[in-house]
């Protein structure tokens, strides 16, 4: 399974983007519409959080700018009916965020505004990922945890690490987005956020 490709950038065709890697291979990677990998330039050196879906007569590559919507995008295509055609399409009209609240909130209206996404198909991906997109409030009220998480790799890192010590996603996150410090290692952050887990 390939999960994340560095190379250099370049514009592809039909929603795709091109990764060339070190040893000079292509990798054509679909994106979602509106990714912030679309603001790259090529020749830009980049890292895309990939996954790899094989069928009889295809193998393709689906890529996200950070770990967070990778993952949103593997639970989306566990709900049955959904595809990675149709989990593309989800995420190219809603941003993980927003995505996030939809389900919370049970919105199929903003779900089945994809393309070739029914509401039957939007109540289902409610019903069936509602209890497991976890919490997106910080304590404020304001923003996102995963949002915030996101953009910053370490602290991402970070969360994947207690996930792996067998904490919640949703204890993870909330740790994490608690550290107030900035630019620590991974290692750092953990430590931080083992001290708000107890």
């Amino acid at each position: 399974m390939i999960r994340f490709i560095k190379g250099i950038f370049h514009a592809g065709l039909n929603g795709c983007i091109i990764i060339e890697t070190s040893s000079g291979i292509g990798f054509e990677i679909h994106v979602p519409a509106g990714s912030p990998l679309y603001r790259s330039l090529d020749g830009d050196t980049v890292r895309v959080f990939t996954s790899m879906i094989i069928r009889e007569d295809d193998i393709s590559l689906y890529g996200f700018a950070d770990r967070e919507s990778l993952e949103l995008f593997e639970l989306l295509i566990t709900v049955n009916g959904v595809g990675a055609k149709a989990g593309m399409a989800i995420m190219s009209v809603l941003p993980p965020v927003e995505l996030k609240r939809a389900i919370a909130a049970g919105d199929s209206k903003a779900i089945s505004a994809a393309n070739g996404v029914g509401k039957k198909t939007a109540e289902r991906i409610i019903l069936e990922l509602k209890d497991k997109v976890g919490t997106f409030e910080n304590e404020s009220g304001s923003g996102t945890v995963s949002a915030f998480i996101a953009a910053d790799d370490e602290r991402s890192e970070a969360v994947a690490a207690l996930i792996a010590l067998g904490y919640s996603r949703q204890e993870a996150e909330g740790a994490v987005g608690k550290v107030k410090e900035e630019d620590l290692t991974c290692e750092g952050y953990i430590k931080h956020a083992l001290k708000n887990l107890f």
